[in-house]
């Protein structure tokens, strides 16, 4: 009995570890001067010499690249300015593959506060962007998932970050 539970537990553990290292693996690297600042939020500032509007471009031609809908696109500082007061740039995008956000919330109603991935870019004070995102290796791994939904998770994240590095790089 003792062989039989180790046994299971070292095939545990080691299906774990390949889990976790096939996640690792497939999670596209950010550049380095990305944070996460907490909260499962990502904040990457823009590469030196990359515009706000080249970074937004690049934004939209990675999504449509990868099949990503831009579904929503809210120009808050514009609203803030048409209500009289100044603001610096801010911006929010939108994106969303419906058929795998259809099987998330089919599963799970949870996953609806989720959608769509968002994407914001703002503007500090001096006129430098950055992209806020949300971290979602939290959501991906806050409810325990079919393997194949969790691969539509994973393929998200992805997905996302794949859009956020675009941006930061301005990568047309």
């Amino acid at each position: 009995m003792k062989r039989f539970t180790l046994n299971l537990f070292f095939s545990l553990a080691i299906t774990i570890m390949l889990s976790m290292q096939a996640q690792a693996m497939d999670m596209v690297d950010l550049p380095e001067s990305c944070e996460d600042k907490g909260l499962n939020i990502i904040v990457c500032p823009l590469d030196d010499g990359i515009e706000t509007d080249d970074a937004i471009d690049s934004m939209k031609l990675r999504a449509n690249s990868l099949n990503f809908k831009l579904v929503a696109h809210m120009p808050l500082s514009e609203q803030v300015k048409a209500m009289g007061e100044d603001s610096r740039r801010m911006e929010i995008f939108q994106f969303c593959d419906a058929l795998i956000a259809k099987q998330m919330v089919e599963y799970n109603i949870v996953f609806a506060g989720f959608l769509p991935c968002r994407i914001a870019i703002i503007e500090d004070a001096d006129g430098n962007g950055s992209i806020v995102t949300m971290n979602m290796d939290t959501m991906v791994n806050s409810v325990e998932l079919t393997e194949d939904l969790k691969k539509l998770g994973l393929k998200v994240r992805n997905t996302i970050l794949s859009i956020v590095k675009a941006c930061v790089e301005g990568d047309l």
